[in-house]
């Protein structure tokens, strides 16, 4: 699948005094992107797998350039790039209009809901997801 991509409104609730987007809330959007992604794939509770699994996000790293300002429309984009057996890394992007504002890549960890310890991502998942790699 190409890239994923949700329009979002900046809000009030989104910005400082300034009006001036607060930096975690970049990390918001791009986990609101991530589940309506998985959504795409027919995942209608994205937090969930089968089986007592969760999807935790593991790490991440950001690069914010330029800032999102209140009543901006911006777009959130979602594209898998890699997995490993209880892992999957989202790279994601934050734009207004062509403009890159910020951009992310997060390791989502598949863990027992029970143990809290790592566990095989679901089959049907990877093959969802990754289809358009292999």
């Amino acid at each position: 699948m190409t890239e994923f991509r949700l329009p979002i409104r900046v809000y009030i609730e989104d910005t400082d005094a300034q009006g001036i987007v607060y930096y975690v809330n970049y990390l918001k959007f791009m986990e609101r992107a991530r589940s309506e992604w998985l959504r795409s794939y027919g995942f209608m509770r994205p937090a969930f797998g089968d089986a007592g699994q969760i999807f935790v996000v593991h790490s991440l790293t950001t690069n914010y350039r330029k800032p999102a300002k209140l009543d901006d429309e911006i777009i959130v984009t979602a594209k898998a790039t890699s997995y490993g057996k209880a892992y999957f890394v989202v790279e994601q992007k934050v734009y207004r209009d062509d403009e890159l504002l910020c951009e992310g890549s997060i390791k989502v960890a598949c863990v027992n809901q029970a143990s809290g310890r790592p566990t095989a991502m679901p089959k049907d998942m990877l093959d969802k997801i990754f289809s358009h790699c292999r």
